[in-house]
């Protein structure tokens, strides 16, 4: 039998677009994942539908798979001819285990390759402002790991040799023993005016810092009641924060959005809404089966009305398949949505809106079941349906637990036709709607949109001026997260 391939994929410290090109490429292609905790569930969402996903991270007191489990089974998925990832948390090379992982594979003879991530002790820095070297504040860096339990659950290191030579040290998943740390660094050689930030959850929209000394950080921390994941980091360097802080300056810094989308792949507004500084978690996730259809009258047909980008690109992968000539398909084409429309112009054609149909005529509908059921039922018209849309059962784990780590403040419905779905979704998911609009802004694109929301039980706290990503951006960045709730 065929043996598989093992990408061990670095995936960077949490914002998705920090990925690599070739992480990004091997999830594409992956039959099978393991995933930690600190790899962004998001990034999951470019994996091929059928890709078998695993989760084998580790949560606060209690482990969901021993490295020796996550060993066995990366062998077991190989000699099964998988094509297998592992998804790690920032640099699979950086306390990330990967050695281990990889000398399993490599006792079997099962092909692998390691791909390096951008490691979060590097990452988080300059995402506060802090470039770890520089030529006037520090010609050395070192990355420590702060939770080793070697005495006692105290980290046993050469702390004179960090105390003496290094300018900036980056401490990971050390918050627990921050006091230990800074009583060491300063008995051997640190001053005690030494600067200190703790960065959590760094690189997203959630990302928090803690400014202080090695004298003070640690009473500051608890008042603060920081709490890992975070990274520790000691150094002069640090002073740089002021002048060159550029994250927490987004427009949308500190916005958790919960985006309804209707499509099976993320969305062009959630991108625009992270290019702006926000952390957008889209619910629900859909996957589509294409059906088998009928294309005897195809040629017959008037007027042809696409409910979705999607069940245009269906449409004529059907036509293509059957070996119908395009040239006889008279018909003028409708699309529902600008985004029906965009999609029938890539291909080259000129259409018109649903709302410029005019008499029927002959007129064939296509598109998936959910949408022709509710919108498109026509006694004057032949329906197509070309797939069929359902919730991903699947995703519901991983988005139960990016709601849990996150502090979600913003609700948007980005139109009319992603309420219905979305409230739909969430009791197939067995999520309490109650429970989960509590405290957040809901903000709906336009008019109709809020008369959707509305009428599905929810409070509108507003809209932009504009439908638009534009108008969007400029409406939440205007207004503080909770302001009108």
């Amino acid at each position: 039998m065929k043996k598989g391939k093992v990408f061990l994929v670095g995936a960077g410290p949490g914002d998705v677009r920090l990925i690599t090109v070739k992480g990004l490429e091997a999830i594409k292609q992956a039959e099978v994942i393991l995933y930690d905790r600190l790899a962004n569930p998001k990034l999951l969402e470019f994996a091929p539908a059928d890709c078998e996903l695993i989760y084998c991270g580790k949560l606060p007191n209690r482990h969901i798979l021993r490295q020796g489990n996550i060993n066995e089974l990366l062998v077991e998925k190989a000699l099964e001819g998988k094509r297998v990832v592992r998804l790690k948390g920032g640099d699979p090379g950086v306390f990330g285990r990967v050695g281990e992982e990889a000398a399993s594979l490599a006792e079997y003879q099962i092909p692998f390759e390691i791909v390096p991530g951008i490691s979060s002790g590097i990452a988080a820095p300059l995402y506060a402002g802090i470039p770890v070297t520089h030529r006037e504040y520090a010609e050395s860096f070192a990355v420590v790991t702060a939770h080793d339990k070697s005495k006692e659950g105290k980290p046993v290191l050469d702390w004179e040799g960090l105390a003496r030579g290094v300018d900036t040290i980056a401490f990971y998943m050390g918050v627990g023993n921050l006091p230990f740390i800074c009583e060491n660094l300063i008995t051997y050689g640190k001053p005690s005016s030494t600067p200190v930030i703790l960065i959590q959850w760094g690189t997203f929209a959630r990302q928090k810092t803690l400014l202080g000394t090695l004298a003070d950080i640690s009473e500051k921390v608890i008042e603060a009641k920081f709490s890992n994941p975070s990274i520790i980091l000691v150094g002069d360097v640090i002073a740089l924060r002021e002048k060159i802080n550029w994250f927490e300056k987004m427009p949308l810094y500190g916005r958790q959005i919960l985006l309804a989308r209707t499509s099976e792949a993320p969305s062009e507004l959630a991108k625009e809404l992270m290019d702006q500084g926000a952390d957008v978690i889209e619910f629900p996730k859909w996957k589509r089966t294409s059906l088998p259809v009928e294309l005897e009258k195809v040629t017959s047909y008037e007027k042809i009305l696409f409910t979705s980008p999607e069940s245009v690109n269906e449409f004529f992968t059907a036509v293509l398949e059957d070996g119908i000539d395009i040239r006889k398909i008279r018909a003028d084409f409708f699309g529902a949505s600008v985004k029906s429309i965009k999609a029938l112009n890539n291909r080259g054609f000129i259409a018109a809106h649903a709302d410029e149909l005019g008499e029927p005529g002959t007129m064939l509908i296509v598109g998936d079941d959910s949408i022709l059921k509710k919108e498109f039922d026509s006694d004057s018209a032949d329906i197509m349906v070309t797939s069929k849309k359902e919730l991903d059962y699947q995703f519901l784990p991983l988005f139960k637990r990016m709601l849990d780590e996150a502090d979600v403040n913003t609700m948007v419905f980005p139109s009319s036709a992603s309420v219905e779905p979305f409230m739909r979704a969430l009791g197939e998911g067995d999520l309490n709607a109650d429970e989960l609009f509590k405290g957040l802004q809901i903000v709906s694109m336009g008019k109709q949109t809020e008369a959707a929301v509305v009428e599905a039980g929810l409070s509108s706290n507003g809209t932009p001026a504009q439908a638009t990503q534009e108008a969007l951006v400029e409406y939440l960045a205007a207004r503080c997260p909770v302001e009108e709730v």
